[in-house]
């Protein structure tokens, strides 16, 4: 009960300094705790929506895949004789037929794109009374023929459209414009989808080609009969034929979920994984508090020591205020988490991508581990100067207060740390020198982990030799004040060298990231520059697969030289030695090798386009043991097999097509029936001499009506390119900033407790003669040097990894190193504004000390 009372005590007489470090658990469990309802939220919303829109049971194509864009752009169907074979089974109350495409365009009257801008799908299809389950028809009426199509409320609502106003469905087979008869509203969340709904005999015709075929048979079942049972009387009307898939409305929502699953997995885990920087941060600002707080209260233990306190009793005290520490941040940072994830919804809302309040999950395992890692974090953190604290003799109660009794790195931890670092080193290095991205991937992750630890470890070290170095070109200049700052900053190299390996954690990946991000555009850029011939490249941001009517446009263009169609063609490919393997083949026109010039190892890329024959990868061919004149079993998806003879094997040594295997449209037009053939992923243009401007814009002109299409020049194609990479890098940056909040915060609280600790020191030297000001700068050209020293070790730590990991992706074709030099500088100099920022509290609070009072106290 005394250490009890004791640890309350000194919990509470300390609450101004515990602050920050209670808002440093806040903001790590708040992350973690937001991104658990987040994600949480987002699986609600899905499972909602799935279940909703599935009907009882559901009969599909075999082959169709959830959310997948067919390569013919026609979605897999059946025959709509099934609607009649399966209404006869046992315990069917209703069997209709569906029709749903995604590879469709929705634009309005001025060409303005119509579907969502965050990768949600367009889907167009048929209005059938398995709708009724999700939606409901709020104004105008569903569509009764050809000329007529009906919207769903969000969409109508971000793109202010009405009755009356007219559509143009994009798809394979023809344009279809209609104008909206009705508006459809959700009854559950709709994350962001565009839908429109024909009449069936369009939506066949138009997205399936054909008036006898549907995507689905959507069954409802009599009152009584259960979804298993059904399920089992539908496949026994369908005599078990494996060219059909059966599902309950369970099983189709969970195969919808977990088409989804992937994308919001690697979401919430990315995230996490930023939650677990800012916490391995938040654990020095919090070590340094314990650390400090120890210290400080030297003679106070020493007392306790003295009068019968046992080393146990003096340790449990300093957890029992971590545990008083954890809990109080664990709570705050679960509410805060909660809100947090409110704010992301509204967001994502913003970008698109809607998410209701109605459907904030907070699952009971959040709050829970929200606040078993706050305690648990603040309690490990808080460990080893606990155990410091009952090392304390009771002699030291005749000692001044706030002595350090470690104000020199042990050798000990000195040489452990250059043992790690030099380890971590000679596996970057190795990183450097492999020749399996594979084998070097794991060699990176153990060199950036023990560089990491031994930068941390040899900390102290570093601060002696940084510091001083960086003191001569900041601080000297500024006089008496700026030694006093300098000393100041090496009394404790231990503190130091934890405070600036916060900062250092969060800037180190800053620098990381920069270099791998810098070296992928200019790697990129290269090889464009020495690949590519193409004046122009035309596809969709979107993936949407070019429709032949766009594809003839592009044909027209007057001043182009040749068009280039690229489809890719699925196909199982089994080599001479017997293995099969689902590579797939490019079919191209034979002016492609013109559009990208590609480094032949042996044979002749221009006769790969022959008849019958085909190039392979040398990465592909080695695997197999292959040579020019070989031939490969080319089994075309949804067409004939085919013996293709190598005409030509090209490098791998490229990031652009790496591994492709090329082979003549016309060749591959041989084996796939013509309503199989892929569509073009993307097409090629040269312009002929001197008219590139003119064909430019005239490619620019022909696609005017299909706004899902982009013609980019090289030029446009780099642009795109590293605007890309900039979008993801900023959003990394905007997560790491949380780190990086969390490390300022523990700069801040180190000069605060700095500051009292000093309180005595700070009374005297004003007494002799130190204004207000020259002790605020001295305070803040302290800050300033300890943020710089952990600046130049993150960036430094930062430029290595990033460095080997470059090495890496050369091994996949970008072999251009660029160091973003700017970029570097720029966080370098951001650094020693943070600094100023971080003084400024302890700054004020100093000047506005009582002289007479700081000389008089205990400490």
């Amino acid at each position: 009960m005394t250490v009890w009372k004791t640890s309350m005590r000194n919990f509470f007489a300390h609450k101004g300094r515990m602050a920050l470090s209670a808002v440093a658990v806040l903001l790590s469990v708040a992350f973690v705790c937001g991104t658990l309802v987040f994600t949480d939220t987002m699986n609600t919303t899905f499972d909602k929506l799935f279940a909703a829109t599935s009907a009882d049971v559901t009969v599909s194509p075999k082959t169709a895949k959830v959310a997948d864009t067919p390569e013919n752009g026609k979605p897999e169907s059946l025959p709509a004789s099934l609607v009649a074979r399966v209404e006869k089974a046992d315990g069917v109350k209703e069997a209709e037929g569906g029709v749903s495409s995604m590879a469709v365009t929705v634009v309005d009257s001025h060409n303005k794109n119509m579907g969502s801008e965050t990768g949600a799908p367009t889907i167009a299809g048929n209005w059938t009374h398995n709708d009724l389950r999700s939606m409901e028809i709020t104004s105008g009426h569903a569509p009764r023929g050809p000329t007529e199509v009906m919207v769903d409320a969000d969409t109508a609502k971000k793109h202010h459209l009405k009755i009356g106003d007219e559509l143009r469905t994009i798809a394979v087979t023809g344009d279809i414009r209609a104008r909206i008869s009705g508006i459809a509203a959700f009854k559950v969340t709709n994350p962001g989808a565009a839908i429109v709904y024909l009449d069936t005999a369009t939506s066949q015709q138009k997205l399936l080609g054909s008036a006898g075929v549907f995507t689905q048979v959507s069954i409802t079942a009599e009152p009584g009969v259960s979804d298993a049972q059904l399920k089992k009387n539908v496949a026994a009307a369908l005599d078990g034929s494996a060219a059909y898939k059966v599902q309950t409305q369970k099983e189709a929502a969970e195969a919808n979920k977990d088409s989804m699953g992937s994308f919001l997995d690697v979401m919430k885990y990315a995230m996490l994984g930023f939650a677990g920087i800012a916490f391995l941060v938040g654990i020095f600002l919090i070590v340094n508090t314990f650390s400090m707080l120890v210290a400080q209260r030297t003679r106070e233990i020493g007392l306790m020591r003295a009068i019968g306190s046992s080393r146990k009793q003096v340790n449990r005290s300093v957890l029992l205020e971590a545990v008083l520490l954890g809990i109080f941040g664990s709570i705050l940072g679960v509410g805060a988490g909660i809100g947090l994830a409110v704010g992301l919804m509204k967001v994502m809302g913003a970008a698109g991508m809607e998410l209701s309040t109605k459907d904030l999950t907070i699952a009971w395992t959040t709050p829970v581990v929200g606040l078993a890692l706050g305690i648990i974090v603040t309690v490990l953190a808080a460990y080893i100067p606990a155990r410091r604290a009952g090392r304390v003799s009771p002699m030291a109660a005749l000692r001044d207060a706030g002595t350090p009794a470690d104000a020199k790195s042990g050798w000990i931890r000195a040489g452990i740390g250059l043992v790690l670092t030099g380890g971590g080193a000679a596996a970057l290095w190795a990183t450097t020198q492999a020749d399996k991205s594979s084998d070097g991937s794991l060699l990176l992750g153990l060199g950036v982990v023990l560089t990491l630890i031994g930068f941390i470890v040899i900390g102290p070290l570093l601060a002696g030799i940084v510091v001083r170095a960086l003191s001569v070109v900041v601080l000297r200049f500024f006089g008496p004040v700026g030694r006093l700052a300098e000393r100041n900053a090496l009394r404790n190299p231990r503190r130091t060298g934890a405070t600036g390996a916060a900062l250092m954690i969060g800037l180190a990946l800053v620098a990381c990231l920069s270099v791998v991000g810098s070296s992928m555009v200019a790697s990129a850029t290269d090889e464009l520059d020495k690949s590519v011939g193409a004046d122009f490249i035309v596809q969709s941001s979107s993936g949407q697969l070019i429709v032949p009517q766009a594809a003839k446009a592009l044909r027209t263009v007057p001043g182009i030289e040749h068009v280039t169609n690229y489809k890719s063609v699925s196909a199982k490919l089994t080599a001479p030695d017997g293995s099969t393997e689902d590579e797939g083949v490019v079919a191209a026109d034979p002016t492609y090798k013109e559009d990208l010039r590609r480094t032949t190892v042996a044979g002749d890329l221009a006769a790969a386009y022959g008849k019958d024959a085909m190039s392979v990868g040398d990465g592909y061919a080695t695997r197999h043991h292959l040579k020019v004149g070989d031939r490969l079993t080319v089994a075309f998806k949804g067409g004939d097999t085919a013996k293709l003879k190598i005409a030509a094997i090209t490098s791998d040594d490229t990031s652009v097509d790496n591994g492709a295997m090329y082979t003549n449209i016309r060749t591959a037009e041989s084996y796939v029936p013509a309503d199989r053939m892929p569509k073009n992923m993307i097409m090629f243009a040269k312009a002929q001499d001197g008219k590139e401007k003119q064909a430019y814009a005239a490619l620019k002109e022909s696609l005017a009506d299909y706004p899902q299409y982009k013609v980019q020049n090289q030029a446009d194609f780099k642009q795109d390119l590293k605007d890309q990479i900039g979008q993801l890098l900023n959003i990394v940056y905007g997560l790491l900033a949380l780190a990086i909040i969390v490390a300022v915060l523990g700069v801040v609280n180190t000069l605060a407790l700095s500051v009292v600790e000093r309180t005595r020191e700070i009374g005297l030297m004003r007494a002799i003669g130190l204004s207000r000001r020259q002790l605020r700068r001295m305070i803040r050209l302290e800050s300033v040097v300890i943020a710089l020293f952990g600046a130049l070790l993150g960036l430094g730590l930062g430029m290595g990894w990033g460095t080997s990991a470059q090495k890496l992706l050369a091994l996949e074709g970008l072999g251009v190193l660029e160091i973003p030099w700017p970029t570097i500088i720029t966080v370098f100099v951001a650094s020693a504004f943070v600094g100023l920022f971080a003084a400024l509290v302890p700054a004020f609070r100093a000047g506005r000390m009582n002289v007479l009072n700081a000389i008089a106290t205990d400490g």
